[in-house]
């Protein structure tokens, strides 16, 4: 058997990497932040490192069609803006546990649309191998669900739901764009006004000094800038990188193994424990990576 990898497989590998190390210091940024300073402060120092790196390179100035600024306003609106608002509505009601099992969604979701979009029709055996992947998450998450309320539970599973699907149709819209396009560019504009709706959200629902008091804070707090640098920056330009330049479907399933590595980065940076059972879990969700990446 040979396992291969194309360059699409390491960005989207590389990106499952960088976003889990973002939700690291992310968390450990969570003492001084709330949610909503968190999702606005990732999109704002992502949106600045984006455009540094394009006035660095000659870049700033891309002409797209009008059709396509449509298409990555749409992207932005859905992916961004309305889809990190629903993720993190759900991740709050379920717990990160949960909130794990209806993440892996996301592959289904992805499998779904490029099909009805692009005609993409995922082989066996990686289909095969997202279901390592999916029962490895679901095994190491199902000890960490906590008794939850009928209603807020079903109000968590559709945020959720509404979440991962907005997340891949948003990115899946924009492919065409990317085939041809600047990928960091593309990365830029998409969270040039996803940030511009955090923004009115925040100064509409708390005000101008709240707002004033989060940029400071967050443009002087490491652990928030190296999230963001990581989970907002990287994360984003190589899982857009991922699906410019292999199959959605094997995109969607090396993103899926964020949480998986999450779960190795928490016990080594928060100390949080690891039994037999988790580390399994690990070991079933990589064995089915190895499978796709044989596909």
């Amino acid at each position: 058997m040979n396992f291969y990898l194309n360059i699409g497989d390491i960005y989207a590998l590389l990106a499952a990497f960088c976003w889990s190390s973002g939700v690291i210091f992310f968390a450990l940024s969570g003492k001084y932040f709330s949610s909503i300073q968190i999702n606005l402060l990732k999109n704002i120092i992502g949106l600045f490192c984006f455009i540094t790196v394009l006035i660095l390179t000659g870049n700033l100035f891309i002409t797209y069609s009008k059709q396509e600024y449509g298409l990555l306003f749409v992207s932005a609106i859905l992916g961004v803006a309305i889809g990190d608002l629903f993720l993190l509505h759900s991740l709050r009601r379920l717990g990160a546990g949960l909130y794990a099992i209806i993440g892996t969604s996301y592959i289904l979701f992805v499998f779904v649309l490029a099909f009805i979009m692009y005609g993409e029709i995922i082989p066996m055996q990686v289909l095969i191998g997202a279901i390592f992947v999916v029962f490895g998450i679901v095994m190491r998450s199902k000890k960490m669900i906590n008794d939850q309320k009928n209603k807020i539970l079903f109000t968590g599973i559709v945020y959720g739901l509404i979440a991962q699907s907005l997340t891949a149709f948003s990115v899946l819209l924009i492919r065409p764009i990317m085939e041809h396009g600047h990928v960091v560019h593309i990365a830029m504009i998409r969270f040039g006004i996803g940030a511009l709706f955090n923004i009115i959200h925040v100064l509409l629902g708390n005000g101008f000094i709240f707002f004033k008091e989060t940029i400071i804070k967050g443009f002087t707090n490491m652990k928030m800038l190296i999230g963001a640098f990581m989970g907002t920056f990287l994360s984003v330009i190589f899982w857009l990188s991922g699906f410019k330049h292999t199959l959605a479907g094997k995109a969607a399933i090396y993103n899926q193994l964020s949480t998986i590595i999450i779960t190795i980065l928490a016990a080594f940076f928060l100390k949080e424990k690891m039994n037999f059972i988790n580390w399994l879990a690990v070991l079933i969700a990589f064995f089915g990576a190895m499978i796709v990446s044989m596909a």
